[in-house]
């Protein structure tokens, strides 16, 4: 890599509409290289939105964004995109060594056939401990399983930033634990963006989080506070606790 010196992420006075409806307002987040930020906000609050831009898939209106120094469209090799899972067509005819494989395309030159036994499938798969069902379709498999092969095929590229949009929304909590476990350990090699609407489920195993719902609240730490999620839900807390009072930073629940 250039320079891993660099921010991973920089989003400067970034601002996009949406048929002249304003979607993000004045976006300013700095990600660092090896960092990982949870982004919670609510369904419509822009979350997405972020990602496409991210991913040089949107064009923000206003403000700029830099992958380490450059354009995204100027670095887009760096980045690994793992898309909610309910957008995935799980009727689709595929096997899992298929889809993961899928994750090549465009990185090695697009009218550059894929070698059908190329040997980073299997070694990404074990990565995510699904090596035993490479050769299974993948209406075969359940939702997490679903979920590791997404992310499978965002590694097969080598990327140094994983984004992932919404990643446990299908998944059982017993599930989603060791899915974190997963996460933590990529993390020791890339940085990691994951945005969600649930707060609980991420609170416990990001080092960063920032609230979104169109601006962005962000104190580079992990600290939520009460002012951030009212602004941010713009509703009492304990509705969104469900009326159970939300600890975000026990650090002996956190210790592993």
């Amino acid at each position: 890599m250039e320079n891993k010196n660099l921010p991973a992420i920089e989003i400067n006075n970034l601002s996009f509409s949406f048929q002249d409806q304003l979607v993000l307002d004045n976006i300013n987040l700095t990600i660092r290289n090896k960092e990982f930020i949870g982004i919670i906000g609510p369904n419509g609050g822009g979350k997405t939105t972020l990602l496409k831009i991210l991913l040089g898939l949107l064009k923000p209106n206003k403000g700029e964004v830099k992958i380490f120094g450059k354009s995204p469209a100027k670095n887009l090799k760096y980045l690994g995109y793992v898309p909610q899972y309910s957008n995935f067509d799980k009727s689709y005819p595929i096997s899992v060594h298929d889809v993961v494989l899928m994750g090549m395309l465009g990185r090695t030159g697009f009218g550059t056939p894929l070698k059908k036994e190329n040997p980073k499938v299997a070694e990404v798969l074990e990565k995510v401990e699904l090596t035993p069902i490479i050769n299974k379709q993948i209406g075969e498999l359940s939702g997490g399983q679903l979920q590791r092969v997404l992310i499978a095929r965002a590694l097969i590229s080598n990327p140094n930033i994983l984004l992932l949009d919404e990643p446990t929304a299908s998944i059982d909590s017993k599930s989603g634990k060791s899915f974190y476990d997963l996460l933590q350990s990529l993390n020791d090699d890339m940085t990691i963006v994951l945005v969600s609407h649930d707060i609980g489920a991420i609170s416990r195993f990001v080092k960063k989080i920032a609230c979104l719902n169109k601006t962005l609240i962000y104190h580079d730490s992990k600290e939520i506070s009460v002012e951030m999620i009212e602004a941010t839900y713009h509703c009492p807390v304990d509705l969104i606790a469900h009326g159970v009072p939300h600890r975000v930073l026990d650090e002996s629940e956190h210790s592993h």
